[in-house]
C-alpha cells in the first residue's frame, strides 16, 4: 500500500450527469429522483472512482458525498451476483440513509443492498445477508459480530466505502475500522469520505490505501457556506425563553442539538405550542422512525436531538438548525450547521453561548480560523462580553482522569446506536 496521498483541487463541476459516463439505468434512476446536475464534490469524486483509484473526499456535511460514492459502486456493479462493495457509517441512523440512496439509485441497474446495523435482531441481519446482495452498508460493531460469527464473508470485497470518517475516530472506531480492512482483500479500491481529516484518519489512509487522490472541496474545518450564522450570548436560564423567541420566527423545519439524551426530554416538555419531536439514544428505534419519518412528512416542525443520533440526518430543507446547547467538540460545529443549507440550499445557524462555553467558542474559531461575532442576549445584556470576554485566556480547570485503553466491542457497538 501507498503512504502517498496525492491532493487534488476541485475542478470545474460537470454541467449534467451525463458527463459524468454513467450507465444509462444509473441516469434513469437520477433522472426520476429529481437530481438535475452533479454537486461539486460527485463531479469531482465520480470520475477517478469510475477509473478504479482510491479516492479521500474533503468536503462539508450536505454536499452530496452519499452519491459520491454510490454511483461509481452502482454502476461498477450493476448486473453483478456477488457482494461486491462493503460501506461503513458510524451510526444506524446514517446507515439507513445510505441504504435508502442504494435503493432508489440503484433500482433500474439490479443492485441488491442490506443493511446491518446494532440495536436490531442479528436475525433480520441473517435473512438480509442471504438476500444475495451486492452492497452491504453496515455500521462496525455489527460487522464485527458477523466477522466474529462468520456469519458473513467479505472475500469478494471489490471496494469499500466508509463514509464520515471523522465521525468514526470521534467515537472511536478507529481499531475496528483497521481490524475490518484487515479482513478484505488487500487489492480492492478505497472510497472514503469525510468532512475533516484527523491525524489518526490520515494514518489509517495511509496505509490502507494505493495511491489515494485527494479531492476537497471547499474550505476543510468550514460550517456550510450557505448558512447564515449568528451566536448569542445568553444566560443558561434564558436559554429557553431566546428559543421560544427564534421558533416563532422560524416558519419552516428546525432542528435543536442538546447535549444530553434527558436534556433533549426535558427541553420536548418545554416548548409549548409547537410540533415537537425527539430523538436519542435511549428511545425505542421504532420511536425513533417516527420522529425522524415525522420530521420528513411535515408532521413535526420541530426535532430535538442529540449529536449521534442526528448524525443520520439527512432531510431537505431544514430551515433553521439551533445550537441549544453549543458543542464541546469544535468538529461538531461544523457537522451540526451542515445539517441546513445541504447542498444547494440556504439555511440560518443559530447558537447559544454561555460563559461556561467560552472555551468550546474558541476551539471553534481556531478550527474554523474565523472570529464569530456574538449578539448578547436580551438585547443590551453584556455580563458574558465583560466578566469573560471568548478571546481571553480560560482558567484551567482539572480534568477526571480517564482510562486510554479502548473501549470493549460492546460497548462500541452501543455506540452506534445510543448518543
Amino acid at each position: 500500500m501507498s503512504s502517498k496521498l496525492d491532493s487534488s483541487p476541485a475542478q470545474t463541476p460537470a454541467g449534467s450527469f451525463l458527463e459524468l459516463e454513467l450507465a444509462q439505468s444509473i441516469l434513469a434512476d437520477i433522472s426520476a429522483a429529481g437530481w438535475q446536475t452533479p454537486t461539486p464534490v460527485q463531479a469531482n469524486c465520480v470520475p477517478p472512482a469510475l477509473q478504479g483509484k482510491d479516492v479521500i473526499g474533503l468536503a462539508q456535511t450536505g454536499t452530496g458525498k452519499t452519491g459520491a460514492f454510490a454511483l461509481p459502486i452502482i454502476h461498477r456493479l450493476a448486473g453483478s451476483m456477488h457482494l461486491g462493495a462493503l460501506v461503513l457509517a458510524p451510526t444506524r441512523e446514517l446507515a439507513q440513509q445510505i441504504t435508502g440512496m442504494f435503493e432508489l439509485l440503484g433500482k433500474s441497474s439490479g443492485v441488491r443492498v442490506a443493511c446491518v446495523v446494532g440495536g436490531l435482531p442479528m436475525d433480520d441481519d441473517i435473512k438480509a445477508l442471504r438476500s444475495w446482495p451486492n452492497v452491504l452498508v453496515a455500521t462496525p460493531g455489527r460487522l464485527i459480530d458477523h466477522i466474529q460469527y462468520k456469519s458473513v464473508s467479505l472475500h469478494e470485497i471489490e471496494i469499500l466505502a466508509v463514509d464520515e470518517a471523522d465521525r468514526m475516530h470521534d467515537m472511536g472506531f478507529m481499531p475496528q475500522i483497521t481490524r475490518i480492512l484487515e479482513s478484505l482483500p488487500s487489492k480492492r479500491q478505497t472510497l472514503m469520505f469525510t468532512a475533516t481529516l484527523p491525524s489518526e484518519v490520515e494514518k489509517i489512509a495511509r496505509g490502507h490505501m494505493r495511491h489515494p487522490v485527494r479531492i476537497q472541496v471547499g474550505r476543510q474545518s468550514a460550517p456550510a457556506q450557505r448558512a447564515k450564522q449568528h451566536l448569542y450570548k445568553v444566560d443558561e436560564q434564558h436559554k429557553t425563553q431566546l428559543l421560544d423567541k427564534l421558533l416563532s420566527e422560524s416558519p419552516g423545519r428546525v432542528l435543536v442539538f442538546v447535549r444530553t439524551k434527558r436534556g433533549v426530554d426535558r427541553l420536548g416538555r418545554a416548548i409549548h405550542g409547537q410540533s415537537v419531536a425527539r430523538i436519542h439514544g435511549d428511545r425505542e428505534q421504532a420511536h425513533r422512525d417516527e420522529a425522524l419519518s415525522g420530521f420528513r412528512t411535515g408532521k413535526y416542525r420541530v426535532l430535538i436531538a442529540t449529536d449521534i443520533a442526528a448524525r443520520g440526518i439527512d432531510v431537505e430543507n431544514i430551515e433553521h438548525v439551533i445550537n441549544y446547547d453549543f458543542p464541546r467538540v469544535a468538529e461538531d460545529y461544523i457537522h451540526r450547521i451542515g445539517r441546513t443549507a445541504r447542498v444547494a440550499a440556504s439555511g440560518l445557524a443559530s447558537s447559544f453561548v454561555t460563559s461556561m462555553d467560552r472555551r468550546a467558542l474558541m476551539a471553534v474559531e481556531r478550527l474554523t480560523g474565523e472570529k464569530l461575532p456574538l449578539e448578547s442576549w436580551p438585547a443590551g445584556s453584556a455580563e458574558i462580553a465583560e466578566e469573560e470576554p471568548h478571546d481571553s485566556k480560560p482558567r484551567k480547570r482539572r480534568r477526571k482522569r480517564t482510562s486510554s485503553k479502548p473501549r470493549s466491542r460492546s460497548a462500541r457497538t452501543r455506540a452506534e446506536t445510543k448518543a
